[in-house]
């Protein structure tokens, strides 16, 4: 690690003490709290900051998250808040005799954190980002093989440069290319390489069949004290969640345990659903989406809502609501029969659909799909029945997809995978984020979901037409 990023990374973890001082500033004026006579004034502040560096290891706050999306640190954020809650109050316990607060010091102090916390974190990280694309701090790494997963990592990292690394090149026993990444020899040669180089990290993306190769080049790494990580194949990934358990002695492969099948999990999600999608009617639907009925109403003949079939979990046909955004007996299909996507100013949608496609308002009555237990606020999205039959045939693994229920937003649609799939390779791209998600998920990630959706609309999408 270079001195200007260890200064980088110490100034991640000591921001946060004088902000814990500045909430403990703000919570005590405002709620005119008073310390205990005989006590010592900087115990709070003192017993606050042991507890938020407590709570930070544990949530892995100060984890390098350079790669991750803002809404994901603010999931971190949240966490550790939640944690840290818990730590300070069962600290103050042991020291109620010596710290006198009132009813809303605690209330006023952790809103005040968060709110100190997120935007000096998003400052940070647009600094890193600067440094980052003026070609400072980056971390030069050497590819181990060229699959595809491989060449996905290489793509990644080139397109993001505020990732910070820049790749010097890749070896592979065959000599081929890789989307303009410099090819440096074959797996043996790696030993020189970090010879006569300044390589930060060896990255293996390798399959899984040359066992002996990885094992050559984690050795040379090992020797050479390398950082070294490895991305498994995105193919491979995609398809399976691999677990391992036992049946006595024997050790037994599960290639299909999903994260979702747990009835916890099932039980935890299915709260999360019903209560968003009940606060959301309460707050914002009862009064929102008859003021958008009205204005489709009186700019467009024909229905308000919009009802198509599409496939839900476990290839059931579901009945998917919409606001209609499209003119009244609009054509689905193309002269050749095939189903007619939305393309980018398509004549069929209405200057009011626009608006509502452009926000994501026409997807608002999928919340009642949700209550009707046939949705999820967070899934794979929903395909229509034509798009379901003609991507079976050229798509790898598209029928994994229906393992779980459907969403109204997705691990897909925040990462871009959305709109129009007529592209070439554009519908694998999403079914691959879409089984990431299906195996990776966690409550938390469901969270991260529903807020990138939020930051992406109110930013725009360039794909939401």
């Amino acid at each position: 690690m270079t001195r200007p990023y260890f200064l980088y990374n110490s100034l991640r973890y000591l921001i946060d003490t004088p902000l814990l001082i500045i909430a403990f500033l703000l919570a005590d004026h405002f709620s005119y709290t008073q310390i205990a006579d005989g006590s010592n004034p900087f115990l709070f502040p003192l017993i606050s900051i042991i507890s938020w560096y407590i709570a930070a290891q544990v949530s892995r706050l100060y984890t390098d998250l350079r790669s991750n999306k803002f809404a994901e640190e603010i999931i971190y954020i949240i966490v550790t808040i939640i944690l840290f809650a818990i730590l300070l109050t069962s600290f103050l316990f042991f020291f109620r005799n010596n710290i006198n607060l009132n009813n809303y010091f605690l209330a006023i102090y952790f809103p005040s954190l968060f709110l100190l916390i997120v935007p000096f974190k998003y400052i940070l990280r647009k600094y890193l980002h600067a440094v980052f694309y003026s070609g400072k701090l980056q971390e030069q790494i050497v590819l181990v093989g060229s699959t595809p997963a491989a060449k996905d990592f290489y793509d990644t990292i080139t397109l993001h440069t505020y990732y910070g690394y820049k790749c010097i090149g890749f070896l592979d026993d065959d000599k081929t290319k890789m989307n303009g990444c410099p090819y440096l020899g074959k797996i043996e040669d790696l030993n020189s390489i970090l010879e006569n180089n300044e390589v930060a990290e060896v990255i293996i993306a390798l399959p899984n069949s040359k066992h002996q190769q990885i094992s050559a080049t984690i050795e040379i790494c090992d020797f050479h004290a390398t950082r070294l990580r490895m991305i498994p194949d995105l193919y491979l990934y995609a398809a399976s969640n691999i677990s391992i358990n036992t049946i006595g002695l024997l050790p037994v492969i599960n290639l299909r345990s999903l994260p979702q099948d747990r009835w916890t999990n099932k039980l935890l999600k299915k709260a999360f659903d019903v209560s968003f999608a009940l606060s959301f009617f309460i707050l914002i639907g009862w009064w929102f989406m008859p003021l958008i009925a009205l204005m489709i109403k009186l700019t467009s003949r024909g229905p308000v809502f919009f009802k198509q079939e599409r496939w839900g979990l476990n290839n059931k046909k579901i009945i998917c609501y919409k606001f209609r955004t499209m003119y009244h007996g609009s054509s689905e299909t193309d002269e050749k029969g095939g189903f007619l996507q939305a393309t980018k100013n398509d004549s069929r949608v209405t200057p009011i659909g626009r608006f509502l496609r452009e926000w994501n308002i026409d997807e608002f009555p999928q919340f009642w799909n949700v209550l009707l237990g046939n949705m999820s606020v967070v899934g794979p999205r929903p395909h229509v029945t034509p798009l379901n039959i003609s991507s079976i045939q050229h798509v790898d693994r598209y029928m994994l997809r229906h393992l779980v229920k459907p969403g109204i937003t997705g691990w897909a649609q925040v990462n871009g995978a959305r709109g129009e799939t007529s592209a070439p390779g554009a519908m694998q791209r999403r079914v691959n984020y879409d089984l990431y998600y299906i195996h990776s998920w966690t409550f938390w990630m469901d969270c991260q979901i529903v807020l990138q959706t939020v930051i992406n609309t109110i930013k725009g999408d360039q794909d939401a037409y």
